[in-house]
């Protein structure tokens, strides 16, 4: 009987041997394989995992967190939706234009002090509904 051996270079040697060494060698390949499968039985890809549909939680991002600002920043639009056409507008020139309220009170032609008391009407209806 012939057996095939393979290198690690590549070359592949073939040599004849007699029937009861061509067994034993068969029996040992088998118990080799055996092993090795009993041994990989016990290990599972996560890449496998994946594409099978399972899916592994990113414990760097905080999930709660997240959510939590989602629902927050909506609350906050529904109620800024809720304003007065005249109070959104001011909100939009203090915190997403960037304008001071002198810059404000300059264009609409009224006080600093007017400009201080609408802002504080505003705070006050928005506290009043997201606490």
């Amino acid at each position: 009987m012939n057996i095939k051996y393979e290198f690690v270079t590549g070359e592949i040697v073939e040599i004849e041997v007699s029937n009861n060494i061509a067994e034993l060698n068969i029996e040992i390949e088998k118990i080799t394989y055996n092993s090795n499968q009993k041994e990989r039985r016990r290990h599972y890809s996560l890449d496998d995992m994946q594409g099978h549909g399972l899916q592994f939680e990113d414990t760097e991002v905080d999930i709660v967190t997240i959510v939590e600002k989602r629902e927050r920043d909506a609350l906050l639009r529904n109620e800024l939706d809720k304003l007065l056409p005249q109070q959104n507008q001011l909100i939009k020139k203090v915190f997403f234009q960037g304008m001071t309220i002198i810059e404000i009170a300059r264009t609409e032609g009224v006080s600093e002090a007017a400009i201080r008391n609408r802002l504080n009407k505003i705070y006050k209806k928005l506290r009043k509904t997201l606490v």
